[in-house]
């Protein structure tokens, strides 16, 4: 019995739900981002409880078709920007057609109603909270964060940077961490 689950957007949410599976006494067969496949069906009062827990640390357990598919929708773009290596003219078209097998059109006319904004403003938000990781933790220099981010250049990754957040990323990391938001309120 597979599970979509609304907020797992990083690896300790993984190990969080991991942790309820087993005080609930519910064994998956596998975890991830914002998916749960359990060995088998739980019956509804388990089913009841589990949500009841997800929900006491900020997830949900979503049943309706739509938002399942707009979370993983979610999930997936985020994975590609965690894992920092998103290709020079990355297609997200493509990528997600690859991995839901829908009609872009449809998921993106879908996305937009529901969450406000288009799929691809989506990404580009996630991107600069990863550049505003990056930047935070000294780790990378901008022209390495561009890059591993699929910018064509510094410049196009500054100017992007500048028009979402007002400031250049030198002045970002200058100010420091406040200017972060949590991966799951990156569009609200």
């Amino acid at each position: 019995m597979k599970l979509i689950i609304k907020n797992m957007v990083c690896p300790r949410c993984i190990s969080s739900v991991e942790q309820m599976l087993k005080n609930n006494n519910l064994p998956a067969r596998y975890i991830r981002l914002g998916e749960v496949e359990l060995t088998k069906d739980p019956g509804k009062s388990k089913l009841e409880q589990f949500s009841a827990d997800l929900k006491k640390n900020g997830f949900e357990l979503l049943d309706d078709q739509k938002m399942q598919q707009i979370e993983k929708i979610k999930n997936l773009l985020i994975g590609k920007v965690q894992e920092g290596s998103v290709e020079d003219h990355f297609s997200i078209s493509k990528f997600l057609g690859k991995k839901i097998f829908k009609d872009y059109s449809a998921l993106s006319k879908l996305f937009s109603e529901v969450e406000g904004i288009t799929i691809e403003q989506f990404f580009i938000l996630q991107k600069i909270e990863k550049v505003k990781e990056w930047l935070m933790y000294n780790e990378l220099s901008l022209s390495q964060i561009a890059f591993n981010l699929g910018y064509s250049s510094t410049q196009h990754l500054s100017n992007q940077f500048k028009k979402l957040t007002g400031m250049t990323p030198t002045r970002f990391k200058q100010l420091g961490a406040p200017h972060r938001k949590a991966i799951d309120a990156i569009h609200k």
